[in-house]
């Protein structure tokens, strides 16, 4: 049955053969080529079937470092963090189901055939809702004890991925609320129930459910992250409302604002270590050509406006949305460091440098790859160099080979973060494995 309804679905996108006529490495960079849009009546799709590892298998990191499971079997781990006493806590979640009941007859096709698309690049997993704590008691860089922290609805947990640690407690953000938890450092399990701190965007439709926070350096704010419900607004504003932003919650007061607008899907936070500005990975637009929009890597402006749905990259206006809004795009701020078409960059994190062979100041990125590029994009972390607290130069491999010679993806990266002992924690949602690289004994 499945590989009749794919016979159907390549023949829903017949005709696709768009390919990119620029490197990867054109659109990245502090100054990205940026071609003119292509479009076409049926967008690119080019999957990496999701297949997972060999037996033995494991992706590459940079010579002089070595690649070994912090932990397998894992279910769809997607972010990380790691704890003041070293514990790291997982969340192994996916996306909620989806409720449309006003789609029409066209959207509930394009829904079934992406259907399809997320279940063959490894996507369509039911939602595990679990956030569970790894612990090295050895230090041998192995996760010897495994405890499960939170699950399910009993706990509170719907779709949770991003999450902090301040003064005793542990903030989740769930895919439609932050939830607050009493937790003390080195405890195995969480028995209390947990507090809502503010409701976010979500419905039924929420199309891009992944709801990141970071703790402020002051720790009396959280940043929360909260992508588009759409492409480029074809719903319409109203189905935007709240979204495409980054919120700023204040703990002390409960108040809460947009911080910044116009980012698509912002997903990974980080700082900058003595430095008072947020960095953050953003996924950029869909359906104008395999070399466009590149995703990419920006300080956050309190107030700044970054363009969506109205422009990309600046004030490269997008003709598809309706009405245009030119009084916004003249305020549109250019992104810091374009990350490459599709590369789907999701996780961030901080290097200072000198902990790994090969891996110098500036912020880890992780790329989960690319669905709809020709050829693929991304399926790699990698290093932005940094030079005085700004981005410069090209990138550099830090992990890869999750993409194998015949294009089939045997992990997918997303969350990245940095152990106790200075080693890279990569969350592999395809591999079901957290990787840990280190420098080689």
């Amino acid at each position: 049955m499945k590989s009749s309804l794919w016979v159907l679905a390549a023949l829903l996108m017949a005709g696709c053969g768009e390919v990119a006529r620029l490197p990867v490495s054109a659109g990245t960079g502090t100054h990205p080529t940026l071609p003119a849009p292509h479009s076409s009546l049926i967008p690119t799709v080019n999957i990496a079937p999701a297949l997972g590892w060999p037996s033995g298998g494991a992706p590459q990191g940079p010579s002089g470092t070595q690649v070994q499971a912090f932990a397998r079997d894992l279910a769809h781990p997607r972010w990380l963090l790691v704890l003041p006493n070293g514990d790291v806590l997982v969340a192994e979640t996916n996306a909620p189901p989806r409720r449309d009941p006003d789609a029409g007859v066209l959207t509930r096709l394009r829904y079934w055939v992406m259907g399809l698309v997320m279940e063959r690049a490894g996507a369509a997993v039911p939602s595990p809702n679990r956030i569970t704590l790894l612990r090295d008691s050895r230090g041998q860089g192995l996760a010897d004890q495994r405890h499960v922290l939170l699950e399910g609805s009993a706990a509170g947990l719907n779709s949770p991925f991003g999450m902090a640690w301040i003064d005793g407690m542990l903030y989740v953000a769930n895919t439609d609320a932050v939830l607050r938890f009493p937790y003390a450092l080195g405890s195995v399990a969480i028995t209390s129930p947990g507090v809502k701190l503010v409701d976010l965007p979500a419905g039924p439709i929420n199309h891009h459910w992944t709801k990141n926070l970071v703790a402020s350096p002051s720790q009396r704010q959280l940043y929360i992250t909260v992508g588009s419900n759409s492409n480029v607004a074809e719903r319409g504003m109203a189905a935007e409302a709240g979204r495409a932003a980054i919120w700023q919650y204040d703990l002390p007061s409960g108040a809460m604002r947009p911080f910044a607008t116009g980012l698509r899907n912002p997903n990974g936070m980080a700082w900058v270590p003595g430095g008072e500005t947020l960095w953050t990975v953003v996924n950029e637009r869909d359906e104008l050509g395999s070399d466009l929009v590149p995703d990419y890597l920006s300080s956050v402006q309190d107030g700044a406006f970054y363009g969506w749905p109205y422009s990309w990259y600046g004030h490269h206006v997008d003709a598809r949305v309706k009405p245009q809004r030119p009084d916004l795009v003249a305020t549109a701020r250019v992104p810091d460091y374009a990350l490459g078409p599709h590369t789907a960059s999701l996780g961030l994190a901080w290097s200072p440098g000198g902990q790994l062979p090969g891996v110098g100041a500036g912020m880890l990125v992780g790329q989960h790859g690319s669905w709809n590029r020709r050829p693929h994009s991304g399926y790699k972390v990698i290093l932005v160099p940094f030079v005085q607290g700004r981005p410069v130069g090209q990138p550099t491999d830090v992990l890869t080979g999750f993409l194998d010679d015949q294009g089939n993806a045997r992990g997918r990266p997303v969350g990245v973060a940095l152990d106790r002992q200075g080693a890279l924690l990569v969350a592999d949602d395809v591999g079901n494995t957290v990787w840990r690289v280190s420098a080689k004994r």
